[in-house]
């Protein structure tokens, strides 16, 4: 495995993070296990939740994490563990959103659940709109005071949201945010606009999320043909929809003799500013193919051809005025 530094944090990370939506959905508590003890033993040690996930209701997957982690073996402490707050956890007032009062209920409710003191990275899962960011910032100084987060991370935020966000920051000597997650693959590229520009200045670390595009770019017309995967709902929509694109892009992927989402997820690693991608394995199996994907480097006329086949963005204004 390979490691670098989360943004312009001090903190080393591994170039995958292990996302932990699926447990407690598609993945039982034994297989969630399973999962995180690969992780560690191929030297992941970014592991991506948020308070909301889990069923049957929220929270679960919080717990489940918390559970393996009581059974010790240095296993909370080579973790380097990232959960969000935002989403509703109750029908009552101040159960949501960054409000100081919530973040101080909803990260103190996550350490309860995660059976640790601390969190390594605190994010929040979406802009507030109604909440001060002089408010926000103090409330993480608090908790940062009182020992229990470590950094502050975004997701889903906008260019001029980081921005923002960063200038409040500065006002108060506070180092502000290290990490922004964001939806990013070779379909996704919308982030290249502003976010990505916006990251890249401040020096935060970016962390895609859906980097296979919910399975387009993971080989789904090989599989579908294979029969190891039945085209349906919205799958059967997408690919009737983008066929001619995906078709281009497997045949590309079998003429550098390496597979749809290994090259899915090292092209993320060749961007500027990408830190790890999240891969959400179901099983400790699938996690082979994301190590791959850490050692396959693409030449300029690989990353080309891609560039091709999926065309991105420049920087704004360029992409649209110039």
């Amino acid at each position: 495995m390979q490691y670098t530094h989360l943004g312009r944090s001090g903190l080393s990370v591994s170039r995958l993070c292990l996302g932990t939506m699926n447990f407690s959905w598609t993945t039982d508590k034994a297989d969630s296990f399973a999962v995180m003890d690969a992780a560690h033993a191929k030297g992941i040690n970014f592991f991506d939740t948020a308070n909301r996930y889990g069923r049957p209701v929220p929270g679960v997957t919080e717990e489940l994490i918390g559970e393996w982690f009581s059974q010790g073996g240095g296993r909370r402490e080579k973790t380097v563990l990232a959960t969000k707050l935002y989403g509703a956890m109750g029908e009552w007032p101040n159960e949501s959103k960054l409000s100081a009062l919530n973040i101080r209920r909803a990260l103190d409710a996550s350490l309860k659940r995660l059976k640790t003191d601390y969190v390594d990275l605190y994010q929040f899962h979406h802009i507030d709109r109604d909440t001060p960011w002089d408010e926000i910032w103090q409330a993480m100084e608090v908790a940062v005071q009182q020992g229990k987060i470590l950094y502050a991370g975004s997701s889903n935020f906008a260019g001029w949201h980081i921005a923002k966000a960063q200038a409040e920051a500065n006002k108060r000597n506070y180092t502000g945010l290290v990490s922004e997650q964001s939806i990013y693959n070779l379909f996704e590229r919308t982030v290249e606009l502003e976010v990505l520009p916006a990251c890249i200045d401040f020096g935060i670390g970016v962390i895609p999320w859906s980097p296979l595009n919910g399975g387009l770019l993971g080989g789904i017309l090989k599989k579908s043909e294979d029969g190891q995967r039945r085209l349906e709902g919205r799958s059967a929509e997408a690919v009737k929809t983008h066929r001619p694109q995906i078709e281009a892009y497997e045949n590309f992927c079998a003429e550098l003799g390496h597979e749809p989402g290994d090259v899915a997820l090292a092209w993320l690693l060749h961007q500027p500013s990408v830190t790890a991608p999240i891969i959400g394995p179901r099983t400790a199996g699938q996690l082979d193919a994301a190590e791959r994907a850490v050692e396959l480097k693409l030449d300029e006329a690989a990353l080309k051809r891609l560039d091709e086949i999926f065309p991105g963005h420049k920087p704004a204004p360029e992409d649209y005025a110039w």
